[in-house]
């Protein structure tokens, strides 16, 4: 065995040689006290991308996410979500800790995984209880759910989502840290995919190859509070756009996301093939369903395969630093253990 295959997530991709380059050449400037150029065309072209009037770079997705639950809840205020959402189970529990929010899951709809129910949202929010009873301020959608094996919500069940919680007075936030995969395995604009939600994140990091960096985007009297929420949180930076950089030549290549989808297709057929129990991958991530999780995870590293454990599943997640030769030999290693 030669070479260790990564596919514990599209996050371990590191820059590639024309990154690296626009990275070094930036324009720079300190962003804290005078605006740094390049993340301000890093944030004008995310925000053209996603359809709102401005975005604010942040050094992660979780930020990004926190800084909008914050602007958007008071605290002891109830926030929907579906269930296991990157903002309930993967974030350390600031939405409440620090946003000050009380979260409430919604079960996934049984025909679309990950995506939640109208009918779901107005049976929680529909009626005001008394003083003493929560409030419910806000509805978090995620597009596309992470947890649920990467699916999409398309257009008309995101706007049905959006429309229905702006009726009971809720606001909508998209966690759309993989929205550009979501937009690609659509054939629509990311913008499609983000109207009506009053405020959204995206990654960076994610399948587009930047090293660090999410936008977290809305109004423009929204991200001016952004940004002083940001700074509270210790994310002001100096020059960064060193880091814009990587996320311009980033923003470059959504297009071959594609690929990415392609070869989780291709991966998921392999397994099936093999006997393994996949879901048909919509976007990036294949998950199966094996007897033992743990062990089956460690099998697979020690045959220089490398997954993660996701909700009793096995997650192997395709990027752009695995081809189709890459999915290959994956599936030659997996097939000689005792497992497959």
């Amino acid at each position: 065995m030669t070479g260790v295959l990564d596919f514990r997530s599209d996050t371990v991709t590191r820059p590639d040689a024309r990154m690296r380059a626009a990275m070094a050449a930036a324009e720079v400037a300190d962003d804290v006290l005078d605006g740094d150029p390049t993340l301000r065309a890093l944030e004008e072209k995310a925000a053209e991308l996603l359809g709102v009037e401005a975005t604010l770079w942040v050094p992660s997705g979780s930020m990004g996410n926190l800084i909008a639950l914050f602007l958007h809840l008071r605290p002891g205020d109830r926030f929907l979500a579906p269930e296991r959402a990157h903002v309930l189970e993967s974030e350390v529990g600031t939405a409440s800790w620090l946003a000050g929010g009380m979260a409430h899951a919604l079960r996934w709809r049984p025909d679309l995984p990950g995506a939640v129910a109208a009918d779901d949202v107005r049976a929680v929010a529909g009626e005001a209880g008394p003083y003493f009873a929560l409030r419910t301020t806000l509805l978090c959608l995620e597009n596309t759910h992470n947890a649920a094996g990467g699916t999409v919500v398309p257009p008309e069940a995101h706007t049905e989502l959006t429309d229905t919680a702006h009726g009971l007075g809720l606001a909508v936030h998209l966690d759309g840290a993989r929205i550009w995969h979501a937009a690609v395995a659509l054939g629509v604009k990311p913008a499609e995919l983000t109207r009506g939600a009053d405020t959204v994140q995206a990654c960076l990091s994610k399948g587009l190859g930047a090293p660090v960096g999410s936008v977290v985007g809305g109004s423009a009297a929204f991200v001016a509070e952004a940004r002083r929420v940001r700074k509270m949180l210790g994310g002001g930076v100096r020059q960064g756009g060193v880091l814009g950089a990587a996320g311009l030549v980033a923003l470059d290549g959504i297009d071959r996301l594609a690929d990415d989808h392609e070869h989780a297709r291709l991966l998921a057929e392999g397994l099936a093939a093999l006997g393994w129990d996949v879901t048909e991958p919509r976007t990036n991530i294949v998950l199966a369903r094996v007897p033992d999780v743990t062990a089956t995870v460690d099998a697979l590293t020690r045959a220089g395969v490398l997954t993660v454990p996701v909700g009793g599943r096995v997650r192997l997640t395709t990027h752009r630093d695995l081809g189709r030769d890459d999915v290959r030999r994956a599936l030659e290693r997996i097939a000689r253990l005792p497992l497959s």
